[in-house]
């Protein structure tokens, strides 16, 4: 069943039984009211005939003959007087006797006062009153066909009221749930027309700031994000591409001259020498990108643990300095650490040695020394990794984009490289909840300062 479905019933149920709970309140507080009323009908009638007979001395007989005439056409009042012993002294309607006093009644009504009970559908009452320093005892009786009647007609009417609200309720209900969902199925439409070659399509946005405009404004912003990533791939994509067909066009080509001549020995060695340098260079791409998706993963399917940040330091600089002899690389520490753990973090090693390796190859590349001075300062519950050159340095322009896969600024015409190296030291840094702080100046170096909170 659909959620408006289930709305409109759920609407029709609620107002049907708030309905339905009133009119029982209602009717059963006219019931009562009724009773009640007609309780002090029958003492106003009794006391009514009492003052008739005691007081105004009336005869008996004429009592009778106008309760005997009017009881032909309403339901008359039958009373019963007695006095203080319990003798009958005047009665409407002997031969009928309805209420058929006993001692016991008398005796109750003597002793409380009042005393009020129903017969089948007969209201009766009676009441011990004094005139004259006598006392008598009253009873009155009497069916309320009237109040009866509007009883009935007030539950008729209540039932038929409630069955045609039910139609009603439920057509409304229908109607304004139709109305609310009515944003709800435009979203919809919208959203179904959007594909992966439409992704610049968004959703409307209405002017009311209501729940349904904030989740079409979250959804075009989830919209944005996706568009971003799909263009961030498709980049990826072909910069890995161009990265990777130069080297083996480069290859094939060198293979192809190499075939189609004869050539002396030096010469093949040096076909080979190209060949073999390229392919490192593939080589290299294919691990940097390997790594590059490594650090991608979710931080759960990583394995973390405690490790020492010098010694990972160490291993970087023996890995980078068997790729190049030339390059020189300095460890230091600034300051002495006092526990053990301040010099640990908790992370994965090797990514951590591919983001340290990458960095310091970074600066001994660009410097034309080929140098890079790596130091370790150990601040409150941070360890700060210094990696220091005095190379041609990096624009201010160009340091905004220097973390942004395969980009290579002017210093592309200094030293070869697929512009993926900082771009994967700065995601592997942030994988460990770091940060990496950039400071430059042309022709004077550059020092990237790498945050990491220790144990």
């Amino acid at each position: 069943m659909k959620i408006r479905n289930r709305l409109t019933l759920l609407f029709t149920f609620i107002s049907v039984s708030i309905l339905i709970f009133f009119s029982v309140i209602i009717y059963f507080t006219a019931k009562k009211n009724r009773s009640k009323e007609f309780y002090e009908l029958l003492t106003k009638e009794a006391i009514t005939k009492f003052n008739l007979f005691v007081d105004a001395k009336v005869p008996p007989q004429i009592l009778q003959n106008i309760y005997y005439n009017n009881s032909q056409i309403i339901d008359e009042v039958e009373v019963a007087i007695y006095d203080e012993n319990y003798t009958l002294v005047y009665h409407d309607a002997i031969d009928i006797d309805f209420v058929k006093e006993t001692r016991s009644m008398l005796d109750k009504i003597k002793v409380k006062g009042e005393l009020k009970f129903y017969q089948d559908q007969w209201q009766v009452i009676g009441l011990k009153h004094k005139f004259k320093n006598k006392t008598y005892i009253i009873t009155a009786a009497a069916y309320d066909q009237f109040g009866y009647k509007e009883l009935h007609l007030l539950l008729k009417n209540s039932i038929f009221l409630i069955v045609v609200s039910i139609f009603f309720i439920y057509l409304t209900g229908y109607y304004f749930v139709k109305r609310i969902f009515q944003p709800i199925t435009e979203m919809t439409d919208n959203i179904n027309e959007i594909s992966a070659n439409r992704l610049d399509y968004r959703l409307k946005i209405n002017k009311n700031k209501d729940e349904l405009t904030k989740l079409a404004q979250t959804f075009n912003q989830m919209l944005d994000r996706l568009e971003n990533s799909f263009d961030s791939q498709k980049k990826f994509v072909s910069n890995i591409s161009h990265e990777i067909r130069t080297p083996l066009a480069a290859i094939i080509t060198e293979i192809e001259i190499a075939l189609q001549r004869e050539n002396t020995i030096e010469d093949y060695q040096t076909t080979l020498h190209k060949a073999w340098m390229d392919a490192n260079k593939i080589v290299k791409l294919s691990n940097n990108l390997l790594d590059f998706a490594k650090a991608s993963y979710d931080p759960s399917q990583i394995a973390f643990k405690p490790v020492r940040i010098d010694e990972i330091l160490l291993d970087s600089c023996e890995q980078v300095k068997r790729i190049n002899n030339n390059y020189r690389i300095n460890l230091s520490f600034e300051n002495e650490f006092h526990e053990e753990n301040e010099i640990h973090v908790n992370g994965n090693e090797y990514l951590l040695k591919v983001a340290f390796a990458n960095l310091i190859e970074n600066g001994c590349k660009f410097s034309q020394d080929h140098k890079t001075q790596v130091s370790i300062l150990v601040v409150n519950s941070k360890i700060e990794i210094r990696f220091k050159d005095e190379g041609i340095g990096i624009s201010r322009q160009e340091l905004k984009k220097i973390f942004k896969p395969f980009y290579r600024g002017n210093n592309k015409e200094w030293a070869q490289g697929s512009g993926i190296g900082l771009s994967l030291a700065d995601k592997i840094i942030k994988l460990h909840g770091g940060e990496i702080i950039v400071s430059s100046k042309i022709n004077l170096g550059t020092t990237f300062t790498v945050i990491l909170s220790h144990l």
